[in-house]
């Protein structure tokens, strides 16, 4: 929470509410803005994430408690993620996660997978149980993925896969799905900048004005040079599948 604190929010817990004029100018709201989170028709989504390996229900808060200043948090994913845990317990401590994974996303993710079908639907009220879940089935440890670590250690949920007991096709929660995460163009050069050789223009480049730039820069890359090269093979290729073809309906 401090590196949040640090930034310009500040969090404290609410005593009392009362109606009245604001005394300050700005007001913070905790919402979903658009589309800016893993949720599809109210179903969370998983998949493979360039800087926290694994996108589930926890990284889902990403998108659901920070909204203008959350690229800040991508320098510290894993550390934020933790700490978006700690927040929903005190502002909604009974979430009941249900993940989508009937199709998942393989490779250098967000924005840049290679679509899988799972044909896998799961559902936790513990999210850090149900992401370790989603994480063993993709392929990965899930105690060596940091935020989930972090979490069990911290008593936030359970991490370790032999703690958590399957209701359901266990065979199936077993299955590993040989995924890999690799960072996409995007991806490789916001870390150059965060943690690599460009850092000392970091504040320049994310923290001015001039921030505009990665955004734009991004749908470039995406919109007009990735997709028509390759991503559009991709949608071309998972059309032909049963869920492709599903999708093809609506």
């Amino acid at each position: 929470m401090s590196f949040l604190a640090g930034e310009d929010i500040a969090w404290d817990r609410i005593a009392e509410i009362r109606e009245g004029p604001a005394d300050v100018p700005f007001l913070y709201d905790l919402s979903v803005d658009a589309a800016h989170c893993f949720v599809g028709n109210g179903i969370l989504l998983h998949n493979t994430h360039g800087h926290a390996v694994t996108t589930g229900a926890i990284k889902n808060s990403f998108g659901g408690l920070l909204k203008e200043v959350r690229h800040y948090a991508h320098e510290f994913m894993h550390e934020v993620l933790v700490d978006l845990v700690y927040m929903q317990r005190e502002l909604h401590p009974h979430v009941f996660a249900v993940m989508d994974g009937t199709v998942m996303g393989d490779g250098a993710g967000p924005r840049t997978m290679v679509p899988r079908v799972g044909n896998l639907i799961l559902a936790s009220a513990d999210q850090v149980a149900i992401d370790a879940i989603a994480a063993r089935i993709m392929g990965f440890d899930p105690l060596a993925i940091p935020y989930l670590r972090m979490c069990h250690e911290r008593g936030l949920g359970v991490a370790d896969p032999r703690r958590i007991e399957i209701v359901g096709d266990a065979d199936a929660a077993a299955t590993s799905m040989g995924f890999r995460t690799r960072r996409s163009l995007v991806i490789w050069g916001d870390q150059l900048i965060r943690r690599g050789p460009l850092r000392p223009l970091k504040r320049l480049l994310l923290h001015s004005p001039l921030v505009v730039w990665a955004p734009f820069a991004s749908n470039v890359y995406h919109d007009l040079l990735w997709y028509p090269t390759v991503g559009a093979a991709r949608i071309r290729a998972f059309s032909r599948t049963p869920w492709g073809r599903l999708f093809e309906t609506y």
